[in-house]
């Protein structure tokens, strides 16, 4: 059905005209002239052929149309407004969150249930970016994904980088330390892992995604920490992100130098063993970014809120 009606706006004008009976209260609420609210008004009566207020000398009165009119057109004002609050309001209760493939897989997805289950309103969703993670000298990838600044979105980035992001509202987490690991089985038999030297004997696995920045934790930087010498860093298998270095730790390939703070639940399930305690913390941190717009939003604040008491409790 098509309606042919007036503006919205002359709906508006008649309404408050009518609940202050009074031009000039009534142009003060809608921030226009009472001359502006007068012309709305004659368009209305013009358009609906009837006479819609009795002008005094010191008050408006209804008209029998105007007062049978003013329910109808109240109640649809306000269905108008209920709807417009009904949008607003899923999209202040929906978050996008971009994070590191490995953090969001490692990380992040083990514990979201928990700010679910505090939050079960709010419409979670999660983008795994490899763009979120700085370049060499911390300089932003070209599939870089940073909100923009002026945003009102509710919409938050977990990057790991240097934390230098001008503009943006950036909250530090906590920074990794990079730990040996691989299946228990590799710390048993004739060739187990009991000392750091017995690496010579095992697949080192690399993690190429790391090679290029300044003062990332390698084995060469690791097995220096350790006291070791002689074993051939070059060898071994390479993937090409941390999601595969560790998906090939777990599958007994090697022994892979990773992120502890990644594989929690893996050393906790016995599925992966740290057998040294040499440990390297990062050149890059994880951060939260956000734009400084959004940092007001309920949603952000919630989040923001639940990610410190995550990192908090794993540091008690």
């Amino acid at each position: 059905m098509v309606y042919r009606l007036p503006a919205l706006s002359t709906f508006r004008t008649f309404e408050a005209a009518v609940r202050h009976l009074s031009f000039a209260k009534a142009a003060a609420e809608l921030n226009v002239t009472p001359a502006a609210v007068s012309q709305q008004i004659k368009k209305l009566e013009s358009y609906l052929g009837v006479a819609l207020f009795q002008r005094g000398p010191n008050a408006l009165t209804l008209t029998d149309d105007a007062q049978a009119m003013y329910p109808k057109i109240r109640a649809g004002l306000d269905q108008f407004a209920a709807g417009v609050e009904l949008t607003q309001h899923h999209a202040q209760r929906a978050l996008h969150v971009t994070a590191p493939p490995a953090f969001a897989a490692r990380w992040l997805i083990p514990r979201l249930g928990r700010f679910s289950a505090a939050h079960p309103d709010v419409l979670v969703r999660i983008t795994s970016l490899i763009g979120n993670i700085d370049e060499p000298d911390g300089v932003l990838a070209q599939s870089s994904h940073l909100i923009d600044p002026r945003s009102e979105t509710s919409e938050v980035a977990i990057r790991f980088g240097n934390g230098r992001y001008p503009a943006y509202q950036v909250e530090h987490l906590f920074t990794p330390d990079f730990v040996v690991a691989c299946r228990p089985s590799l710390c048993v038999g004739e060739l187990a892992l009991r000392q750091p030297q017995d690496l010579s004997r095992h697949v080192l696995i690399h993690d190429d995604s790391t090679r290029e920045v300044v003062s990332m934790p390698n084995w060469q930087s690791w097995l220096l920490k350790a006291g070791v010498s002689g074993v051939d860093v070059a060898r071994g298998l390479r993937f090409s992100n941390a999601i595969l270095t560790l998906e090939a730790a777990l599958d007994g390939q090697g022994v892979a130098l990773v992120q502890q703070q990644l594989i929690e639940a893996d050393v906790a399930s016995a599925r992966l063993v740290i057998p040294f305690a040499t440990s390297l913390p990062s050149h890059y941190a994880y951060h939260l970014v956000s734009a400084k717009t959004a940092t007001t939003q309920p949603v952000v604040l919630a989040f923001q809120q639940w990610l410190r008491q995550e990192v908090g409790q794993d540091h008690t």
